[in-house]
Formats: C-alpha cells, sequence, structure tokens
C-alpha cells in the first residue's frame, strides 16, 4: 500500500522563496503555495493541510494574525504552523510561538536543516493522529466513541457562541435493543451496532458532522451550522434508512424489524451563552419522549408528534 504524501502549505510573497522550497521538500510532499495572508486563510480552510510554513511579513496582513485566525478556528487550529522568516527579533519569535506555532527559524534558511525539521514535524502529525484514532475510536462500531464526541461537542460549544451560529444534537436509541440481544444473541446485537453506526454515518456526512457511539446502543450525532428543521431532517432520514435495512426483530413491540428512536434539539444562534450539559439533556429528554411516543419517531424542541408509528 502506497502511503499518501503530506500537504504542506508554503506562505510566502516571495516567489524565489516557494520555489526554494518547493525544490527542497516537492519529492517528500505535496506542496501548496500562497502569496498573502487572505489567500493562506483560504487555502488552508479549503485543503485542510499537515503543516504550514509561514512567513510573518506578508502584503496584506501579518503571519501573526494569519496564525491566531487559524487557531481560532476549529477546522484549522489542529494544523501545525512554523515560522519562516527574516524577521530576527526574539520579541517577533516569542510572539509566534505564543500564537501556538509549533517552530520557528529564519532566513536566509539551511536547507538540510529545513528538511529534517519539517520531517520530524510531520513525522509527529503521523503519529499523533495515529494515537488519536485509537483513543477516540470505538471498537465494535468503528465510528468516534464517548470521549472524542465530549472534546468535539465542547470545541462546537465554543465555535457556536463566538461565531454566533447554532449546532443541533441527535441522541439515538435502538428500540427494545435488549430485548433483541437476549433473543438473538450479543454477537447478533454487535452486528446490529454496526449497521446502525453506519447508517448514521451516511446520513451526517458532512465534513463537520461528527456520529459517536454514545454508550450501549445509544448513539449521538453532532451537526455544526445547522438548524433545529435541517437536524429533524437528518433524523427522519437516518429513521427511515435504519427502518428499511429490515433486520428482523422478532421482540419488537412495534415492528418486526430493528428500528431507532430519535431526540433534537439545538443551541440558540445569536450568541448567547448557553448551558452545554442542559443542551444534552434536552436532546435526552426529546429522546425519552419519543420513546414515550411509540418509539421508531422522532422529538425535537420544535416539533412534538400527534401519531404514534404503529
Amino acid at each position: 500500500m502506497i502511503e499518501e504524501k503530506a500537504t504542506i502549505l508554503v506562505v510566502d510573497d516571495e516567489a524565489m522563496n516557494i520555489q526554494i522550497i518547493n525544490n527542497a521538500l516537492s519529492k517528500d510532499y505535496h506542496i501548496l503555495a500562497a502569496i498573502s495572508g487572505e489567500e493562506a486563510l483560504r487555502v488552508a480552510r479549503r485543503t485542510k493541510p499537515d503543516l504550514i510554513l509561514l512567513d510573518i511579513v506578508l502584503p496584506d496582513i501579518s503571519g501573526h494574525e494569519v496564525c491566531r485566525a487559524l487557531k481560532n478556528d476549529i477546522e484549522t487550529k489542529h494544523i501545525p504552523i512554523i515560522f519562516v522568516t527574516s524577521q530576527n527579533r526574539t520579541e517577533d519569535e516569542l510572539k509566534g510561538l505564543e500564537l501556538g506555532a509549533v517552530d520557528y527559524f529564519r532566513k536566509p534558511f539551511v536547507v538540510p536543516l529545513l528538511q529534517v525539521r519539517v520531517r520530524n514535524q510531520i513525522d509527529l502529525v503521523v503519529k499523533t493522529r495515529a494515537l488519536e484514532k485509537m483513543a477516540w475510536v470505538d471498537g465494535l462500531t468503528g465510528i468516534s466513541n464517548r470521549r472524542h464526541f465530549d472534546k468535539k461537542y465542547e470545541d462546537a460549544c465554543k465555535y457556536a457562541q463566538r461565531n454566533k451560529r447554532s449546532i443541533c444534537l441527535l441522541l439515538i436509541d435502538i428500540d427494545y435493543f435488549k430485548q433483541y440481544n437476549d433473543h438473538y444473541g450479543h454477537a447478533k446485537g454487535d452486528l446490529v451496532l454496526r449497521e446502525v453506526a453506519h447508517e448514521l454515518e451516511a446520513g451526517a456526512a458532512r465534513p463537520l458532522d461528527l456520529v459517536a457511539r454514545y454508550g450501549g446502543e445509544e448513539f449521538v450525532i453532532l451537526l455544526t451550522d445547522s438548524s433545529e428543521t435541517e437536524g429533524a431532517l437528518v433524523a427522519e432520514k437516518v429513521r427511515e434508512q435504519i427502518e428499511m435495512l429490515a433486520i428482523p426483530h422478532e421482540k419488537s413491540l412495534i415492528h418486526q424489524v430493528v428500528t431507532v428512536s430519535i431526540g433534537v434539539t439545538t443551541s440558540p444562534a445569536d450568541g448567547v451563552k448557553f448551558d452545554h450539559d442542559m443542551l444534552l439533556n434536552t436532546a435526552d429528554e426529546c429522546l425519552y419522549e419519543a420513546k414515550a411516543s411509540g418509539r421508531n419517531t422522532i422529538v425535537s424542541t420544535d416539533f412534538r408528534p400527534t401519531v404514534t408509528k404503529e
């Protein structure tokens, strides 16, 4: 299996510097370039490079401003940044590191030294991702686990409040799953959990959507920049898709196939600070109401079903 090359974004307004770095690194990495701060932000947000080599002096906004903007963005905050600059003041280096850069070196740079420092950083990125995957993936279903959800949920709440956007939570529970396990056995139950996880991921497939196993037969979907109406549409889509799998469930009291109940709620979209735990509790209350309403249905804080599915 051929490993995909890591991507490095070089931000410098001097074409000669970009060419030197490209010649030094393009054999081992995929190189992107930007000649201004605003262009760097656009490219970074679109491509999510593995590493950014960033000059401080740029024609529009400074490299420090670029670094600050990237570190304040939920989509790019994880990207490591190395300042490569002719600025030789200690305070410039200190400021860059305080803003979140992982390294700093000065022009004119020595190519072998550049290659080694970049290689070390890319190796660290690869190892960190491997460890994160091990720590944040549910071993049974292959989707995110509760720990990963908790981290992403905290980040999403901060993003929503800072940018006056809303996030939507969907709590999903497999109907009569204990009865399924008792009747068919835990091995078959594990297969159902995997099938449901797969359908949930297919139904919430935008880059910032997160599907996680919340615990036991419960799952959670986190939708960033989504209204409650949009969340309810996703919920109905996945509810229908899981029912259409037609997985036999003789012990279900509503259908003879596996189904799910879903609770949906959304945070305020005006930047008002909200209680993170309360939002989860509201989604849980909606899920409880969906189960009490007959199951195989959705309940949101904007919508209460009047007809129980039979």
